[in-house]
Order: C-alpha cells, then structure tokens, then sequence
C-alpha cells in the first residue's frame, strides 16, 4: 500500500485538502473526497470526455490527472458553471436547444464548451465541433449541441 500525500486545490472557489494514495485520478477524489458527482467517470481512458473539467483555464480529462498533479490547482467543474445569479449561458442553451437526452455525457460537454468558448468567444460551427469532438454521446447525435453553443457565441455570451 502506497503511502498517502496531502493535497489542497481550488474546486469551483472553494478551498479542498485531503490526503490521497499518489494513484487516485482527480475525478475520484472530486466524487469521494468533495463530494462533487456531476463529473462522471466513464472509460476511465481518456477517451469519452465524459469527466472532462477545467483545470488552470484548459479542459482536462479528470480520470487521466492524478489527485496529486492538482496540488495547489483550481479547478471547475460543472457544479461551478451556475452562480447565485443562475445557471451558465450553455446551460440554459442546452436546456432550451434538448442538447441532452441520458445525460451522461453532459457535464464533460458543457465543460469542454465552457473551456472553448472562454478562449475563442467568436466560434464558428467547425471550431465547435473539433471542441467537442473527444467527447462521445450516444443519444443526440451532437446536432442540438453545436446549435447550443452557437446560439451562446451568437448571443455574444461565449466569455460567459
């Protein structure tokens, strides 16, 4: 049994330590030690993006950093898309646009989108779909999706 390390991170503003064995993936310690279960762990690959969150900006596969590579990071996952204000513009779009049907995929797509459209606030259909192209979903068949982020990027709401 390997010996556990501290840890302390930001997850959406709010301050987290805990002590984690150096093998648990980010996504397990935001599930069992915060306690935040919108991040869904899939493949556990890398390959579905279905535990995608933002760590320092970027979108990250949370089941492919390990707990102790986010030392001192902050990170967002989607339970830190809404504020008190309400919920973040892909959010209403997705909910307005039926971008979602299982659900499963949702919180990696809405966090990978999050992480796009804050850099490239003025995307296009093409930039949007390579934005999500790691991120597999069953059910819509992505077309009501791309419309949702497009419809966030035409309401110049892509920043946010």
């Amino acid at each position: 049994m390997s010996e556990k390390r501290r840890i302390e991170l930001i997850v959406n503003g709010k301050r987290y330590a805990g002590e984690v064995e150096p093998r648990v993936h980010l996504g397990d310690f935001l599930r069992q030690n915060v306690g935040l279960t919108g991040t869904h762990l899939g493949c556990e690959h890398g390959v579905c993006g279905a535990c995608t969150v933002i760590a320092g900006g970027a979108a990250v596969r949370s089941c492919l950093m390990l707990a102790v590579q986010a030392d001192g990071a902050t990170i967002q996952t989607v339970e830190g898309l809404a504020t008190e204000a309400g919920m973040h513009p892909l959010q209403k779009a997705f909910h307005e646009r039926h971008a979602l049907q299982c659900g499963f995929c949702t919180p990696g797509m809405l966090m990978s989108l999050a992480a796009y459209l804050s850099q490239n606030p003025l995307a296009d259909e093409a930039g949007i779909r390579t934005a999500i192209s790691g991120n597999l979903c069953r059910c819509t068949g992505y077309q009501a999706i791309v419309e949702a982020a497009l419809d966030v990027v035409a309401a110049g709401r892509g920043g946010r």
